[in-house]
């Protein structure tokens, strides 16, 4: 027979005063917080008072101009193209990065020499850096010199500049974003994978099921948690391109290839259009923050099935 004691507050507050975790939260948590307001809510509530000005970022913002800077950026047409090539850049990065960044994982997840040079390959990508990608791939695209240029110089043909081409710019661009970043994804995925009990694996195929039975019964259901992940990671960093873009188009040709950031960059901080930028800056935040809620809601309920 067990007994069960309740503890009082007096007696918890004692056990936490001698194990050091309140001195810990008293050292520790007033630092944190006045970065964390000075370097996110504060610049956060400024911008939100900025998107109300027409404000060049010189002196105090004075002439308020109400909605003006929404109804202007809700009324252009290249906002609307940034948002459309945000959206596809976040359906590339869930229906194709992420696809493909598991197929890697489940080829050369297991602990074997072979797959660890595999693994580092794969992941060089992301390890360089945004702007050195953009660079190395804007000269691939080139189309007098760069390997563009060697093969329609190889089947006779005139030069062609990809980058330049409003049709498939865009496309290079996402080509690019999913070279850059699957390696990321897929060491989430082979990190999951690892965990999987290999007793599982072995019963299913003792049992007669085949690999992808397995792969689509036994691993990906185990690994649902760590695919969550990637997903957010993937929206996330889909709403947030901006290094690779500019080395290779800088928004062009005729600002086809604009993002809301690039177009934030663009039509606000280049043109020292702060206020209109602010207000860009006002809409990508509300989006982030409705699509963590909505991923929050979904990875609990699709978690727990």
């Amino acid at each position: 027979m067990s007994s069960t004691t309740t503890e009082s507050f007096p007696e918890r507050l004692g056990r936490t005063l001698r194990d050091g975790r309140f001195t810990a939260v008293v050292l520790l948590l007033p630092p944190a917080l006045v970065l964390f307001s000075l370097f996110v809510i504060v610049p956060l509530a400024e911008s939100g008072r900025y998107a109300f000005f027409d404000w060049n970022g010189y002196g105090e913002p004075a002439d308020w101009v109400g909605i003006e800077n929404f109804e202007r950026m809700f009324g252009h047409s290249v906002f609307h193209q940034a948002v459309w090539n945000t959206i596809k850049l976040v359906l590339v990065s869930l229906l194709v990065q992420m696809p493909l960044a598991l197929a890697l994982a489940l080829m050369i997840y297991r602990k074997t020499p072979t797959n660890a040079a595999f693994r580092l390959i794969f992941f060089l990508p992301f390890i360089l850096a945004e702007i050195a990608a953009g660079l190395i791939w804007s000269f691939v695209f080139d189309g007098n010199y760069g390997v563009a240029a060697g093969i329609t110089h190889a089947f006779g043909g005139e030069p062609y500049f990809v980058l330049g081409d409003r049709t498939w710019a865009f496309v290079a661009i996402m080509t690019v974003i999913v070279w850059k970043y699957f390696g990321f994804h897929m060491m989430i995925y082979i990190a999951a994978l690892q965990g999987v009990p290999h007793d599982l694996v072995e019963a299913a195929k003792i049992e007669g099921a085949k690999t992808l039975d397995v792969v689509r019964h036994v691993q990906i259901p185990l690994i649902k948690p760590a695919i969550m992940v990637s997903a957010f990671f993937a929206i996330i960093g889909a709403l947030q391109v901006f290094d690779v873009i500019i080395p290779l188009t800088n928004g062009g040709p005729s600002n086809s290839t604009q993002t809301v950031v690039t177009y934030l960059y663009t039509f606000g901080l280049s043109r020292l259009k702060i206020g209109f930028g602010s207000a860009v800056g006002i809409v990508l935040f509300v989006a982030a923050v409705l699509i963590a809620v909505f991923y929050q809601r979904f990875s609990n309920r699709a978690v727990s099935t």
